[in-house]
C-alpha cells in the first residue's frame, strides 16, 4: 500500500472509532491510531521536504563538461550526482541543459519527438523542492527559458512566447525575494534587455504577455553578476559571458569590446565548444574571417563534444567570403548532409547558389536555388530573404556581389580594388545604383573613413528610401552608429528613427530592432 493510501486508511480508522458508542472502550486503540496517524503524517511531509537543491561538487563538475558541450561526460556526472543523493533537483535543471543544447543546437524532429517532453517532467520534479529555496524558481526559470528557445526552433512561437513570459515572471518573482542570489542576475539581465529591444511592430506581443524591459537596467545586472566574487557567479561565469558577448555585439553595438572581453577574461575558445561557437560566430558577423578560421580550426577537437554542423556551416561563410568558392561548395554540402533543422537552411542554399554562380555554372547555381523554395523554414529574415529572392529569379550583379562577399568578410583592400574606377553609372539597373552606393558607403564606413561613408549612405537613402530593398534603411542605421559614435546623439536619434519609418523593406523586424537599441542607448534607458 502506498504511503498516501496508508494514510488515508489510518484516518477512516480513526473516524470510525471516534463514531463509535464504544470509544470509553477503545480509548487504548484509539490514542494508538491517532499517534500512528499523526505520526504518518508528519512522517509524508517531511519526505517532501527532503529534496534538496544542492550545487554538490559532482554538479558543478557536470556543469562544466556540459556547458563546455561535452555532454555525455556531463550526464555519467549527473548519474553519480543521483547516486550520491538520490533527493538532489539540480541534477535535473543541469540535465534539461543537455536535451537544450541537442534540440537548439541540431534542431532534429526525432530528437525533439523524444527529449521536448522531458522539460515538463523536470519542471514537476524541481516543484518538488523546498520552495524556500532561490534556487526553487531559479531552476524553473530555467527550463522555460530553455524550453521557449526550443519551440521557437521547432515552430512554435505562441507556445515559446507563453514560456518565455513564465520564464520572465519567475525571475523577477525570484529577484524580489532573493535580492542577494547572484545567478538571478544572469538570467533576468539578458531578459531586460530582449525585453528591451522588442521591435515597434511587436510591442503588442509584449503587451499580451505584460513584458517590459531596460537595456541599461539589464546590461547592469550582467556586468554586476560578472564582476562579482560569488561562488556561482564563478561558475557560471562562462554562460554569462556567452550572453553577455552576444547582447554588447547586436543591442550595444560594441563589436570591438566583445573581442577585447574574450581576450581580457581568457575566455577559452579552445577547450569550450559553446565559446567558440560563440566567438567565431560574432567573428563572421564582424567581418573578423581570418580570426574565426583560426577559432574553428582549432577548437579542440576530441569526439567527446556534441556534434554540430554548424562548424562545417561557419566554414562555407569563410571560405565564401574570401571568393574561395570551390572549398565554400564542399562545406555547404557537409553542412546539408548533417543538418536535420530549418533555421538559415534557405539562406544557406542562397549562398551555394552564389558559389556556383561565381563559377559560371549556372545549372549548380539553378538547382540550389531550387532548394531554397523546397527546404528549411522562413522564420528568420535571412532565409525569408532567401526565399524572396528564389522567387524574383534574378541573379546579384557579378562585380556587386564579389564586393559584397569579400566586404562581408572584411577584404575591404580587394573589394575596393574591383570598385576601382566606377561609378553609379556604370550600372544601369536602379536597384544597382543603389546597392553600389551601399556597398561604398559600407566599405568606406569599415576602414574608418566617415565623411565619406555618409555621404554614399546619404545617397543610399535618396535612392532607396521607397523601395523595398534594405539598403536604404541599413544605411540610415549606419549614419546612426556613425553619429552615435562620435557623440552625436541627437543626431543619431534622427537616423535611428528615419530607419525605423522606412515600410515594407526587407530585413525589416530586425533592422528595427537594431534601430530601436540604438536609441535607447542615446537616451539612457
Amino acid at each position: 500500500m502506498s504511503r498516501t493510501a496508508l494514510l488515508l486508511y489510518r484516518f477512516r480508522c480513526v473516524a470510525h472509532l471516534c463514531g463509535n458508542n464504544a470509544i470509553r472502550q477503545n480509548a487504548v486503540v484509539f490514542r494508538k491510531y491517532l499517534f500512528l496517524s499523526v505520526l504518518s503524517f508528519f512522517s509524508f511531509i517531511s519526505v517532501k521536504a527532503e529534496k534538496v537543491f544542492d550545487f554538490s561538487t559532482t554538479c558543478q563538475l557536470a556543469y562544466q563538461q556540459i556547458s563546455s558541450l561535452k555532454l555525455n561526460a556531463g550526464e555519467q556526472l549527473l548519474q553519480q550526482a543521483r547516486k550520491e543523493n538520490p533527493d538532489n533537483l539540480i541534477p535535473e535543471m543541469l540535465e534539461s541543459y543537455i536535451d537544450f543544447y541537442v534540440l537548439f543546437f541540431n534542431e532534429d524532429q526525432s530528437e525533439y519527438d523524444k527529449r521536448f517532453e522531458h522539460f515538463a517532467e523536470r519542471l514537476e520534479k524541481i516543484e518538488e523542492g523546498p520552495e524556500t529555496s532561490p534556487f526553487y524558481n531559479y531552476c524553473r526559470t530555467v527550463v522555460y527559458m530553455q524550453k521557449a528557445c526550443v519551440e521557437i526552433k521547432f515552430g512554435r512561437q505562441w507556445s515559446a512566447g507563453w514560456s518565455f513570459r513564465k520564464a520572465f515572471s519567475l525571475i523577477k518573482e525570484n529577484k524580489k525575494d532573493y535580492p542577494a542570489f547572484q545567478l538571478n542576475n544572469m538570467i533576468y539581465g539578458p531578459m531586460q534587455v530582449a525585453a528591451g529591444t522588442i521591435p515597434p511592430g511587436y510591442k503588442w506581443l509584449a503587451s499580451i504577455f505584460g513584458i517590459k524591459g531596460s537595456i541599461k537596467d539589464g546590461m547592469a545586472l550582467m556586468q554586476q553578476f560578472l564582476n562579482s566574487n560569488d561562488a556561482m557567479a564563478k561558475l557560471f561565469f562562462n554562460e554569462a559571458s556567452f550572453y553577455y558577448c552576444y547582447i554588447l555585439f547586436y543591442v550595444q553595438n560594441q563589436q570591438e569590446e566583445v573581442f577585447q572581453f574574450i581576450s581580457q577574461r581568457k575566455l577559452d575558445v579552445v577547450n569550450n565548444h559553446l565559446l567558440a561557437y560563440m566567438a567565431a560566430n560574432l567573428a563572421i558577423n564582424n567581418k573578423k574571417t581570418e580570426y574565426a578560421k583560426n577559432v574553428i580550426l582549432n577548437r579542440n577537437q576530441s569526439p567527446e563534444y556534441l556534434n554540430i554542423a554548424v562548424w562545417d556551416f561557419e566554414m562555407a561563410y569563410v571560405k565564401m567570403h574570401h571568393l574561395e568558392t570551390a572549398e565554400a561548395i564542399q562545406y555547404f554540402q557537409r553542412f546539408f548532409n548533417k543538418f536535420k533543422g530549418k533555421f538559415y537552411v534557405k539562406d544557406a542554399y542562397e549562398k551555394l547558389s552564389w558559389c556556383y554562380y561565381l563559377q559560371g555554372n549556372v545549372a549548380a547555381a539553378e538547382n540550389a536555388r531550387k532548394q531554397v523554395l523546397e527546404k528549411g523554414s522562413q522564420m528568420t529574415d535571412a532565409d525569408k530573404q532567401a526565399s524572396k529572392d528564389a522567387k524574383e529569379a534574378g541573379w546579384p550583379n557579378l562585380l556587386l556581389l564579389k564586393v559584397r562577399l569579400l566586404n562581408d568578410g572584411g577584404y575591404n583592400t580587394e573589394a575596393l580594388g574591383l570598385l576601382n574606377g566606377k561609378s553609379s553609372n556604370n550600372f544601369e539597373k536602379p536597384e544597382e545604383k543603389l546597392e553600389f552606393a551601399y556597398r561604398v558607403g559600407r566599405i568606406y564606413d569599415d576602414i574608418g573613413r566617415d565623411s565619406e561613408a555618409v555621404k554614399m549612405y546619404l545617397f543610399a537613402i535618396k535612392l532607396g528610401q521607397n523601395r523595398t530593398e534594405y539598403y536604404a534603411a541599413r544605411a540610415a542605421l549606419q549614419i546612426g552608429w556613425i553619429y552615435e559614435r562620435q557623440g552625436k546623439k541627437d543626431a543619431a536619434i534622427k537616423f535611428y528613427t528615419q530607419c525605423m519609418d522606412m515600410k515594407d523593406h526587407d530585413y525589416k523586424d530586425s533592422l528595427d530592432q537594431k534601430a530601436k537599441a540604438g536609441i535607447a542607448r542615446c537616451e539612457g534607458t
